[in-house]
C-alpha cells in the first residue's frame, strides 16, 4: 500500500469515525477467512460497516473525531464495526457474532461519548432498538387522545343508558 492509498484510507476512516455514533472494536485472532467473510457480509446486510484496518492507520483516522480514546485499544488483530444507521443494532450484531464465532471477542466500544469495555457493549446491546423505541413513542402519543376521547364519550353514553333504563321502567309501570 503506497502513501496515497494510505492517505485515502485514513480520510475514509476519519469520515466514518466522525459520522458514526457507535464504534465496536473486535479481536478476531484465530478466525478463519471464511468466518470473517461471512461476518463482513452479515454486517453489510444489517447496515453495519465492518473492516479490518491497520492499527496505525486507524489511530491516525481517529484524530479530531472525539473518539481518540479508542486509540489505545488498537493492538493486535482488530476489526472495526461502525454503525451506519442504528447504533443499538450494531452492538446487538457484535454481541451475536461474539457468541457465534468463539474466536471473535469484543474488545472495546464507543457510544454516545463514552468509551466502553466488552460488558458495556453488551449493555448497549440490551437496549431497545430504534424501531422498538419509535413504536413505544407512537403508542404513548396515541394514548392521550384515546383516553381523552373515552372520557368525553363517557358522559353522553352514561346519559343515554340512564334514559333507556328510565324509559324501560316507565313502560313496565304502564303495562298492567
Amino acid at each position: 500500500m503506497n502513501r496515497e492509498q494510505k492517505a485515502e484510507q485514513i480520510q475514509d476512516l476519519h469520515q466514518r469515525f466522525a459520522a458514526t455514533p457507535m464504534v465496536v472494536l473486535a479481536d478476531f485472532k484465530g478466525s478463519t477467512v471464511a468466518q470473517m467473510d461471512a461476518m463482513r457480509r452479515g454486517c453489510e446486510k444489517q447496515g453495519v460497516f465492518f473492516q479490518v484496518v491497520k492499527n496505525t492507520l486507524a489511530v491516525r483516522a481517529l484524530e479530531g473525531t472525539g473518539k481518540e480514546k479508542l486509540g489505545d485499544h488498537f493492538v493486535g488483530n482488530i476489526g472495526v464495526m461502525l454503525a451506519l444507521e442504528d447504533p443499538i443494532a450494531t452492538a446487538k450484531l457484535a454481541k451475536q457474532y461474539a457468541k457465534d464465532y468463539e474466536k471473535l471477542q469484543v474488545r472495546a466500544g464507543y457510544f454516545d461519548g463514552d468509551l466502553l469495555d466488552s460488558k458495556g457493549v453488551d449493555a448497549v446491546a440490551e437496549l431497545p432498538s430504534k424501531e422498538e423505541l419509535q413504536s413505544k413513542l407512537l403508542a404513548t402519543v396515541q394514548e392521550a387522545p384515546r383516553m381523552l376521547l373515552s372520557v368525553l364519550q363517557a358522559a353522553p353514553r352514561d346519559l343515554l343508558y340512564l334514559l333507556q333504563n328510565y324509559a324501560e321502567k316507565l313502560e313496565k309501570a304502564e303495562t298492567p
